[in-house]
C-alpha cells in the first residue's frame, strides 16, 4: 500500500477506476472524473509483481471515495487495507470525523471499517447510496507486544541496507506480532533467523494461543540442516504450530525475493533473497495482502522436505 501521486500515478489510478466504475458499473466518464482528484490524497495497492489492484481517495472535505478493487482481488482484504490506510492518514491529521457515500450493497464493508449509516437512501450516478460517517479517536490505540503495551505509531517505511539494520527491524516486527508469522526464504538466513532474540519471539508467537501459526517456505534446506539451524529444531519441537515446507515447483524456485510478514501488518521484503538490503514497513496492509496471497499460493504447491525429517532433536 502506498500514498500515490495524482500526477505520476494517474494512469494506474485511472485504469483501476475505469475498470471498476466505468466498465463494470457503467458510470458515465464525465461523472467519474472531477476536480477533486488533483486535490485529494490517493492510495494505491499493488500485487507482489507491482501491478495496481486497488485505489481509494480522501478529499479535502474529509470524505473517503472512489474505493475500487479489481475483480480478481476482491474478498482478499485489499479493500479493508485501503480503508485502514486512509483512516490512519486522517487520524494523523487529527481530523475528528470522516464521511462517505456508500453504495447500498457495500454498507457492510464500510461498517467493518467503523462507519455507521447516517441518513436516508439517495441516488448517485444512478445507484442507490447511503451517507455514512465515522468518528475518529484523537489518540491511536495501544497494541500488545508480548506482555508490554506499546503505543501504535503512524505507519513508516524503513530503507534497510545492512545486516544489523535488518536484525533491528526484524526484531521490531516480531515484538509487535501477535499470533501469525509467514517467512519466505531461500536458505533460512542463519545470521537473521538463527538468533536467540528471534527464536524467543517466534516461540512466544507459536505458543500464543488459539489461532497461532508460523509458516516458513524454504527454497533449499541443505545449509540449514548442515549448520544445525536452531529454528528447524524449534519447529521439530512445536510441529503443531511451526510449519516448514520446501518450495517444490520450478517456477516458484525461480522467485528471487525473500520476505517476512506478521499479523500486525508489518513486513520486511528483500528484492534479492541472498542479500539483506530491502524495505521494511511497520504497517503496509495493501502490500502485505499481495505478498500473503502469493505466499498462500506457493504454500499450496509446496511440500514437507525429506531433509528435515532426518533432524535429530
Amino acid at each position: 500500500m502506498e500514498i500515490a501521486n495524482w500526477d505520476s500515478d494517474q494512469q494506474a489510478l485511472r485504469d483501476i477506476r475505469t475498470s471498476v466504475f466505468i466498465i463494470e458499473q457503467q458510470i458515465p466518464p464525465e461523472e467519474e472524473w472531477d476536480a477533486l482528484d488533483a486535490r485529494s490524497v490517493h492510495v494505491l495497492a499493488r500485487d507482489a509483481a507491482g501491478l495496481p489492484i486497488g485505489t481509494a481517495r480522501l478529499t479535502p472535505e474529509r470524505m473517503i471515495g472512489r474505493v475500487a478493487v479489481v475483480k480478481d482481488w476482491r474478498g482478499r482484504g485489499v479493500g479493508d487495507a485501503l480503508m485502514r490506510t486512509l483512516i490512519e492518514h486522517a487520524q494523523a491529521r487529527h481530523w475528528s470525523q470522516l464521511t462517505l457515500h456508500a453504495q447500498v450493497h457495500a454498507i457492510a464493508f464500510y461498517e467493518r471499517a467503523g462507519f455507521v449509516v447516517d441518513g436516508d437512501e439517495f441516488m448517485e450516478t444512478g445507484i442507490p447510496h447511503r451517507n455514512m460517517r465515522r468518528d475518529l479517536a484523537r489518540r491511536a490505540p495501544a497494541v500488545r507486544a508480548g506482555d508490554a503495551h506499546v503505543s501504535a505509531a503512524a505507519p513508516r517505511k524503513v530503507e534497510i541496507e545492512t545486516l544489523q539494520q535488518a536484525i533491528n527491524f526484524v526484531d521490531e516486527l516480531m515484538a509487535h506480532a501477535r499470533h501469525k508469522v509467514s517467512i519466505y526464504t531461500r536458505n533460512l538466513d542463519g545470521l537473521l533467523y538463527d538468533r536467540e532474540c528471534f527464536l524467543q519471539a517466534l516461540r512466544r508467537i507459536a505458543l500464543s494461543g488459539r489461532g497461532a501459526e508460523v509458516r516458513i517456505l524454504l527454497q533449499d534446506a541443505t545449509d540449514a540442516v548442515r549448520d544445525g539451524h536452531r529454528l528447524l529444531h524449534l519447529a521439530a519441537k512445536l510441529p503443531t504450530y511451526i510449519h516448514v515446507r520446501k518450495v517444490s515447483a520450478e517456477e516458484d524456485r525461480q522467485y528471487p525475493s525473500a520476505f517476512l510478514l506478521t499479523d500486525s501488518g508489518g513486513l520486511y521484503i528483500r528484492p534479492i533473497g541472498s542479500r539483506y538490503d530491502g524495505d521494511g514497513h511497520s504497517a503496509a496492509p495493501g502490500m502485505q495482502a499481495g505478498l500473503l496471497y502469493y505466499f498462500g499460493q506457493v504454500w499450496q504447491r509446496s511440500e514437507a522436505d525429506p531433509e528435515l525429517r532426518r533432524l535429530s532433536v
